[in-house]
Parts: structure tokens; C-alpha cells; sequence
């Protein structure tokens, strides 16, 4: 008799370990998507500050558009000859809420890209 009433015990048990595990999975791969992002924001800003300092300040806004994350923010700031990019993303479509990623880059604007042509 004992054991007709232990009998949907394990069907409990593997229910409560199966959303448990499903939980933790999302969360690992919200955490996986989240650490792309903060690389991809990292490289479009760095690309970004690249292009800027040759003097190309348009086409630097669109190729960090087209590395960055959907939906990041790209921000380029010119200053005199120095160049500050920040780019900034909701990982995981807004997945983990508070989680913001950011990607940083400073260059100085070579000598020639105010001037291409090389004329006084």
C-alpha cells in the first residue's frame, strides 16, 4: 500500500528538476547573448573610432549601426582632433531586465583627414 501513495512523487520530482533546468538554461543563454553583445558594441565603437580619425565621420556611423546589436545606440563625438565613441545595447532583447552593455573607443584624428588631398 506504501507504495501507490510514493507513485506521483517522481512525476513531481521531474516536473519541479525539468523548469528548474529550463530556467537556468534561458539564463545561461541570455548571459552567452549578453557577452556577444558587449564584444559586438565593443568592436562596431572601435570600428567607429577608426573610421572617424581617417575623416570618414558618416560612413563610421554606419558601419557601427551595421556591427553593433538591433536597437544599440551609437554616439560619436568629435572634440578638436580627439574622437570618442560609445555604443550602447540592450542585450538579449531586454531579456535580463537592469543588464545594459556598452563599448568604448578613443582615437586621435590623423593629420591627413581634415585634409586628403594633401593642399594647404
Amino acid at each position: 500500500m506504501r507504495r501507490r501513495h510514493d507513485a506521483g512523487m517522481v512525476t513531481v520530482e521531474g516536473a519541479i528538476v525539468l523548469c528548474a533546468f529550463v530556467t537556468v538554461l534561458g539564463f545561461a543563454l541570455a548571459a552567452i547573448t549578453a557577452v556577444t553583445d558587449q564584444l559586438r558594441c565593443t568592436d562596431a565603437a572601435r570600428e567607429a573610432a577608426r573610421l572617424a580619425a581617417r575623416g570618414e565621420p558618416d560612413r563610421a556611423r554606419t558601419a557601427a549601426e551595421t556591427i553593433a546589436p538591433r536597437g544599440a545606440h551609437v554616439a560619436i563625438q568629435l572634440d578638436g582632433d580627439t574622437i570618442a565613441v560609445e555604443v550602447a545595447a540592450t542585450p538579449a532583447g531586454g531579456l535580463i531586465p537592469g543588464l545594459h552593455v556598452t563599448g568604448h573607443a578613443f582615437a586621435v584624428a590623423e593629420p591627413d583627414s581634415a585634409n586628403p588631398e594633401g593642399e594647404p
